[in-house]
This record gives C-alpha cells, sequence and structure tokens, in this order.
C-alpha cells in the first residue's frame, strides 16, 4: 500500500510538472536587458545635466564636460543594441524607438550648417518648430539618412563636423553664444533631443521592468525555447551582420570617414568593443554596472555546454577573441581604414574576420537547437 502510493505521488508530481519552465536562463537576460537600460537612461540624465549647463553658459570647458558626458552615455547603450534584431521593445516596428535612439549615418545638412553649406538645415531654416514632436516626425523623413534625433544627432550638435583626418569635429562653443545665427535654436535643438534620449530610454527600463503586466513578463512567460531564440538572434545579428557587416565591413571597403559609426567624436572604436561586450555579457550571463555591482544568473552558455561542451567553449574564445581585437583597433578609426593605412586597415579586417567566425559558430548552435537561423536583409 505504502509502495503503491509512492509511486501515485511520483505520479502526480511528474504531470504536475508537464509543461512546467522556469526558464531561468531568460530571467537572467532579463534581468540584465532591464539593469543596462536603466543605466543607459542614468547616464543619459548625467548627460542632460551637462547639456543643460553648457546651454546656460557655453564655454570651452562647459562644452567639453558635455562631450565627456556624451561619451559616458554611449558606454551602457552600446551594450544594449545585443538587445535588437527580434521585435522587441528596442525595434518593434510599431513603436520601437531605435531609429529615434541609435540611427546613423546621419546628414549634418539635415540638422545643422557644414563647411559648404552654411546655411543649412532644420536649426537654419528659421520656420521648423523645434519641439519633441516635431523632432520625430522628420526623423529619416526624405531618406535614411535624414536623422533628426538621437545620440548621433547629439553628437554631431556637440562636436560638429568631422573634416580632420587625425582628430575629432571641432564645433566651436561660440556657436551657442550670442551673436552666432541661430544660436537659440540650435540650444533649443540640443536640449530638446537630449530630452527625447532620457524618454525613449524611459520607456525600456518600462518595458522590461520586473514585477510588471509589461513585455518582460511576455518574454519570460513565453519559455525558454523561445527565449533562447531571441538572445540567439540579437548575438548573431549584432555579431555579423551588423558590426561585422553594416559598421565594420562598409566602412573598410569605402575607407569613407562618413561610414564609421560615431564619426564626429571620433567614438567608433569603443563603439565595436561595447557592442561586442554586450554580445559576452547574455552569453555567459553577467552584467557588470556602473557602480560596479554584478547582475548574473543561469547562462545561455551553460545551458549550451549541457548539450555541446566543445561548443560552448569554441564561442566563449571567439567572444573574447573579437573583445581583443576590437580593443586593438586603431584610433581615431577613420584614419585607421584609410587607403595607404596597410597596419590599419589590418587591424579592423582581423576583427571582422573573428566576428563572421563568431557568426558561424552561432549558426551551429541555432541548429544545435533546432532552430532557424535568421536571415536579415
Amino acid at each position: 500500500m505504502l509502495k503503491e502510493m509512492k509511486l501515485t505521488l511520483l505520479g502526480l508530481t511528474f504531470m504536475g510538472c508537464i509543461g512546467c519552465d522556469s526558464n531561468a536562463v531568460g530571467k537572467t537576460y532579463a534581468d540584465i536587458v532591464h539593469a543596462s537600460y536603466e543605466d543607459s537612461l542614468t547616464a543619459a540624465k548625467t548627460l542632460k545635466t551637462a547639456v543643460d549647463a553648457f546651454v546656460a553658459s557655453p564655454s570651452a570647458d562647459t562644452l567639453a564636460a558635455a562631450k565627456t558626458a556624451w561619451l559616458e552615455s554611449r558606454e551602457p547603450y552600446l551594450q544594449t543594441e545585443v538587445y535588437r534584431f527580434y521585435d522587441g521593445p528596442i525595434d518593434n516596428p510599431d513603436n520601437g524607438p531605435e531609429g529615434l535612439l541609435n540611427a546613423w549615418p546621419l546628414d549634418e545638412n539635415y540638422i545643422d550648417y557644414t563647411v559648404d553649406k552654411p546655411t543649412a538645415g532644420i536649426i537654419n531654416d528659421g520656420t521648423t518648430t523645434i519641439d519633441a514632436e516635431t523632432l520625430a516626425s522628420l526623423n529619416e523623413v526624405g531618406g535614411d539618412a535624414n536623422i533628426a534625433t538621437g545620440y548621433h544627432a547629439i553628437e554631431f550638435l556637440l562636436w560638429g563636423q568631422d573634416t580632420s583626418d587625425d582628430g575629432p569635429g571641432n564645433r566651436p562653443h561660440t556657436d551657442y553664444l550670442a551673436g552666432a545665427d541661430n544660436h537659440e535654436r540650435r540650444a533649443l535643438y540640443l536640449t530638446t533631443a537630449t530630452d527625447m534620449l532620457i524618454a525613449d530610454l524611459q520607456t525600456l527600463v518600462d518595458a522590461w521592468a520586473p514585477d510588471a503586466d509589461n513585455y518582460r513578463k511576455e518574454f519570460v512567460d513565453a519559455g525558454t525555447t523561445e527565449s533562447i531564440r531571441k538572445i540567439l538572434t540579437g548575438m548573431i545579428v549584432l555579431s555579423g551582420f551588423e558590426t561585422g557587416g553594416e559598421r565594420l565591413q562598409t566602412a573598410y571597403d569605402s575607407m569613407d570617414q562618413e561610414d564609421e559609426h560615431s564619426c564626429f567624436s571620433d567614438n567608433t572604436h569603443r563603439d565595436m568593443i561595447q557592442d561586442v561586450q554586450g554580445v559576452k555579457n547574455v552569453w555567459e550571463g553577467s552584467y557588470t554596472r556602473l557602480d560596479g555591482s554584478v547582475v548574473s544568473g543561469a547562462s545561455l552558455k551553460d545551458e549550451i555546454a549541457s548539450s555541446d561542451a566543445a561548443l560552448a567553449d569554441r564561442l566563449t574564445s571567439e567572444i573574447a577573441d573579437s573583445l581583443a581585437k576590437g580593443n586593438d583597433l586603431p584610433v581615431p578609426f577613420d584614419k585607421g581604414i584609410a587607403s595607404g593605412n596597410d597596419a590599419g586597415r589590418a587591424k579592423v579586417l582581423a576583427l571582422i574576420t573573428s566576428l563572421r567566425t563568431q557568426e558561424k559558430t552561432l549558426e551551429e548552435i541555432f541548429r544545435l537547437k533546432e532552430l532557424t537561423v535568421p536571415q536579415p536583409e
């Protein structure tokens, strides 16, 4: 009788767990996503403080402080780019803010003057209202390079056009002083774009917040397999198509500084490093926050290793190699890709090759999990 009772209880326990899925990997990922978007928001608010101080009292020092804050704001955000490419909150086709946050390359003349077009841009037309609604409506209107908002619009407003072969743009602080053409509109544009950045990042923090009826809940509730598919999709498309292709191969082939990701500030090398760091974060299930604390938990790496340890180890090694090659990129990047700079171009090509190798290994992991490899357009 006792034996039958034990078997009955065992059977009930087993039946009760049919369909159960703790999705520990998905939960860790969601924790990392939320933390990194929170850090991006925190850094954007610090940028706003610096921008407001600069606009209130334009000087070489306040401009330099705003530039530093912009550079620092990029560090956490770039690590979030690996959350793209599966129609999540960042790039949902209906309302994802990615195009408002980080679109590039940017046609400078769409926003402000350049050396050969001194009266160009929204700032100088004198008729277009400068507010969040208007700038959002103008973003990418009439062409992909007609970018009106986001990190790179702010970058251009701080650094100006990059006309140097060995340094960043050199916009003078006097562009924002009384007496400069449209200085008030330029200042309003800069503060408005910064406020928009904060508002868009807040929507992403909210979408991934724990204990809420939001996208994060849908993501975790969908189960481990679907979470892994989305995580891997972000990893493979960012590794190969986006970073290895759009951001590196295109610039390598054209040898044109207009094709580098952060051309005004010459921060492109950090873009590449932090993109790879983001891939490492979600693979290893660990993210180091701005305050030095670590968010970690069940990792995709361990999940894959449970089926194929050698494959998991290979990808871990390849990501580390890509990160090392990213740290070895020439600075400034535009000088590194220039015709005749064989040593610099070799370093760029080495990272491209490493990322393509990483991409191929990720394809193997897709097949291991019996998932369809995405084909970005």
